[in-house]
């Protein structure tokens, strides 16, 4: 059974910085693509980066280029997601999820994903 769990969120202030972690267990990890999502109130879930099965290609949403980097260790079965210079429109609660295939071709749709974690609350306040 497919398994994934987020840890790493929190409050931070303005400028903060975070690492997500996504524990993965139940299969072989590093035969799929890895993504991170997240939702804010009131609004769609949105893809903010993904990368392959290998880790060798990666995506980010325009929103978040130059601030996260997403990584993943594939002996460990964990995807990360290092969130530098935090802003308060970075709110939301992050999900990880695993693509239905191994090189993230449509990363930013939902439908892609068979599992998902059930996420991490990052708060960035002013």
């Amino acid at each position: 059974q497919v398994h994934l769990v987020e840890s790493g969120g929190g409050s931070v202030q303005d400028g903060g910085s975070l690492r997500l972690s996504c524990a993965a267990s139940g299969y072989v990890f590093s035969t799929h693509c890895m993504s991170w999502f997240r939702q804010a109130p009131g609004k769609k879930r949105e893809g903010v980066a993904s990368i392959s099965s290998g880790g060798g290609i990666t995506y980010y949403d325009d929103s978040v280029k130059g601030r996260f980097t997403v990584s993943r260790d594939n002996a460990g079965n964990t995807l990360y997601l290092q969130m530098v210079s935090l802003k308060p429109e970075d709110t939301a609660m992050y999900y990880c999820a695993r693509d239905v295939g191994a090189f993230c071709d449509r990363w930013r749709d939902p439908n892609q994903y068979d599992n998902w974690g059930q996420g991490t609350q990052v708060t960035v306040s002013l």
